[in-house]
């Protein structure tokens, strides 16, 4: 075995100058030891030193070493447990022992293995499973709810407002009308579809700057739950608001690049389709359109970690590209798994929550559940404030742990490349953790 600092490798010699009552190897009391020279006379009451007559008398059965006794001298402590050397001072849980302050660079743990990991925050300091990254998000939430929920919910609240203004009042449904019309013509039609993608373009946009602030100020709070350091919302803006402007340009270029993969998967279908080719078109745009899915979902992925590189690091948007790549290198299907499981969750959640809301609004608008099946998207204002409310509530819930998730995800990937783990203890003030010795440096 590699010795490691706090362990000892079982059977090796102590170190010269040892001092009295450390554990390593020790003579059996009675061994046979050199006979007393003539000028040294016996002592009174001292062993006789080489077998003798009563020596054999008092041997100890094989396989039970252990000093012979006399009258009146009391037994000797049994011999310790399985392990190696002796407890430390207070028991597993005393100082430099497990559960210790001393963690790593306290005692080995002789009866159960390696030391456990420090875990100052909500994660332990180690390389994560999927269960501790989702259990991480959530305990994120319930440790620090004031915090957390106080932020989402305050997105979400203004984020909504915005929203329900828009479509009750700019985004006006009469114009989408079109759609639910057999009678239709294609002009109409066309009209309607413009209108309908104007409308969502306009939501998803400010739905997006809602994300890209709640994403912000929620990286930081679960950095500092990593750490077990409390967090107010004012302390997470001001750490966030320099990166800001930086997270908005992120996404915005990471959009850019997923439209211009999407172009060029379609172009050539849509060229040949125009060209006079309708079934080679056809089956090329669909073909090219699975193309550029597969091909900008891959690159999602890849800079799915950029944003709390970003933010976490103070760089700039190539910069955390950069370091999103080297951190999902050799590590995309475990990214895409916990991604794509967290987002199943989100969506699971906020289904549960909206779902309800959208038919009670549909139940107590002034034209009841009917219209809402047939209305092709013209709803009065009390169907947007009730679904309104709904959103409000499934987002208040589900952005905390899509953020969550994403912070602690790139946090294990760096403790797995970069023995973050030992930066973020002492960060902590986890004493003994790790190299602590001059010369020491982050993530060695």
């Amino acid at each position: 075995m590699t010795d490691t600092p706090g362990w000892a490798s079982p059977g090796s010699a102590p170190s010269d100058g040892q001092n009295p009552g450390v554990s390593g190897p020790a003579d059996p009391a009675g061994r046979p030891g050199p006979a007393p020279s003539a000028d040294q006379p016996e002592q009174p009451g001292q062993t006789p030193q080489g077998p003798g007559p009563k020596w054999s008398d008092q041997q100890p059965p094989p396989g039970r070493w252990s000093a012979p006794t006399g009258p009146g001298q009391a037994p000797p402590p049994p011999p310790p447990g399985p392990g190696w050397g002796a407890p430390p001072p207070g028991g597993p849980g005393g100082p430099g022992g497990y559960g210790g302050p001393g963690g790593h660079g306290g005692w080995g743990n002789p009866w159960g293995g390696p030391p456990p990991a420090a875990k100052p925050g909500v994660i332990p300091l180690r390389p994560l499973g999927v269960g501790e990254i989702l259990d991480g998000a959530v305990s994120t939430m319930r440790a620090y709810w004031r915090t957390v929920l106080g932020i989402s919910l305050t997105v979400a609240v203004l984020t909504e407002i915005v929203v329900v203004l828009l479509q009750g009042l700019v985004l006006d449904s009469a114009g989408t009308a079109a759609l639910g019309d057999p009678s239709a013509s294609l002009d109409e039609l066309s009209r309607a579809m413009g209108d309908a993608l104007l409308g969502s373009g306009v939501v998803f946009v400010i739905s997006l700057i809602g994300t890209v602030i709640a994403t912000a100020l929620l990286t930081s709070v679960t950095s500092r739950a990593v750490l077990g350091k409390p967090v107010t919302a004012g302390e997470a803006w001001r750490d966030a608001r320099p990166q800001v402007a930086r997270l908005f340009g992120l996404i915005c270029l990471l959009m850019l690049i997923a439209g211009g993969v999407a172009a060029v998967g379609v172009l050539p279908g849509i060229v040949v389709t125009a060209a006079g080719g309708t079934g080679a078109g056809v089956a090329l745009l669909v073909l090219g359109a699975l193309g550029a899915a597969v091909c900008a979902l891959w690159l999602m992925i890849r800079f799915s970690l950029a944003s709390p590189a970003l933010m976490l690091e103070k760089q700039g948007i190539a910069k955390a590209l950069s370091r999103s790549v080297k951190l999902v290198r050799g590590a995309w299907w475990r990214v895409f798994g916990i991604q794509l499981l967290a987002a199943v969750i989100a969506n699971v959640v906020a289904s549960i929550i909206i779902i309800p809301f959208t038919l009670l609004a549909a139940a107590v608008s002034d034209d009841g559940m009917g219209t809402f099946l047939t209305s092709g998207g013209d709803f009065g204002w009390t169907f947007l404030v009730v679904s309104g409310i709904g959103s409000v509530i499934g987002s208040m819930i589900t952005m905390p742990i899509t953020a969550g998730v994403t912070v602690l995800l790139y946090i294990d990937q760096r403790i797995r490349r970069e023995a973050l783990d030992l930066e973020l203890a002492r960060a902590a003030g986890v004493q003994g953790y790790g190299p602590t010795g001059p010369g020491a440096t982050p993530g060695s």
